[in-house]
């Protein structure tokens, strides 16, 4: 049985099938059917999905439009306080950190010992996981240059 509501409910409806229909050809026929309602369940749970993302994408493109910077200015915003809060507190402290690693391990070793210290969290995963989805939109729209899409979404 799957944790999935959608699925789950579908398993349901085969053990009842094969409950009901003795006959394996009617069995056969009502799975079938119950399969094609699955997967227009699916195929309209995707549709739902793709318009909100390009009505989200109308929206990101108005708000970009627009001449108030509080508007058009948030993203730029995000993404430069979070690339200078990843290079002033997280690179210095990624480095002096590997370096009190680098040291232990090498006391470690040069004592004879054969397990490592573990290497420490550096507690950057979540500017990492936010300039990541930043970043994410910004190689999308790489990859649309790199297709010939302009900016406003007309073939060069």
């Amino acid at each position: 049985m799957s944790f999935d509501p959608l699925t789950a409910a579908f398993d349901l409806g085969k053990i009842a099938i094969e409950k009901l229909f003795p006959d394996p050809a009617q069995k056969a026929k009502a799975i079938l059917e119950l399969e094609t309602m699955k997967q227009n369940g699916d195929l309209a749970q995707l549709n739902a999905h793709v318009q909100l993302m390009v009505g989200q994408l109308a929206i990101n493109q108005e708000e970009a439009k627009h001449p108030h910077i509080f508007v058009s200015g948030w993203r730029p915003a995000v993404g430069w306080t979070g690339a200078i809060s990843l290079f002033v507190m997280y690179v210095p402290k990624a480095i002096v950190m590997t370096g009190f690693w680098c040291y232990q391990a090498y006391v470690t070793i040069s004592s004879g010992g054969a397990v490592l210290p573990i290497f420490p969290d550096l507690g950057a995963m979540d500017i990492i996981g936010l300039l990541g989805s930043i970043l994410g939109v910004g190689a999308m729209r790489s990859f649309d240059k790199s297709k010939g899409v302009d900016t406003k979404g007309v073939s060069k």
